[in-house]
């Protein structure tokens, strides 16, 4: 398992290679990524701020929660802050679970808590201004 906030760069074989996965049948995973346009402008880059540490326990809480689920063997989530240009990742889910219904379902049910509850700022910047969106936990 491995849950984590990070300036580094985020290897998806790290996170799927920090798996429990000694019975699973299915190693699911969803992946964040900085998108090139909202709405209609052209996005530069994003910045992500959090408290890394207040971040990773509330990271921490949503990996307990879904792993009490029967079937679920491990979850791993890793977060990005700091700058990150179109096309790089913001947010790794990793789920090693018997079915893969059940793991695709807990990676959404993943994503949705952490937009809830985790404290993580993004500010979207664009060629005209730039904006603070509340997506996640703030």
């Amino acid at each position: 398992m491995l849950v984590r906030v990070t300036e580094d760069e985020i290897r998806p074989e790290v996170v799927i290679d920090s798996l429990e996965r000694s019975i699973h049948g299915a190693v699911t995973t969803f992946m964040g990524t900085v998108r090139k346009y909202t709405d209609d402008r052209t996005v530069e880059y994003l910045d992500y701020e959090a408290y890394p540490e207040m971040a990773e326990a509330k990271l921490q809480q949503i990996v307990d929660e879904l792993k009490s689920r029967d079937e679920i063997e491990d979850i791993s989530v890793v977060h990005r802050i700091g700058r990150l240009s179109v096309g790089e990742t913001s947010l790794i889910v990793a789920v090693a679970s018997l079915h893969r219904r059940l793991g695709f379902e807990t990676c959404l049910d993943a994503v949705e808590r952490i937009k809830e509850i985790v404290p993580v700022w993004k500010k979207e910047v664009w060629a005209e201004g730039e904006v603070w969106v509340r997506s996640e936990g703030a």
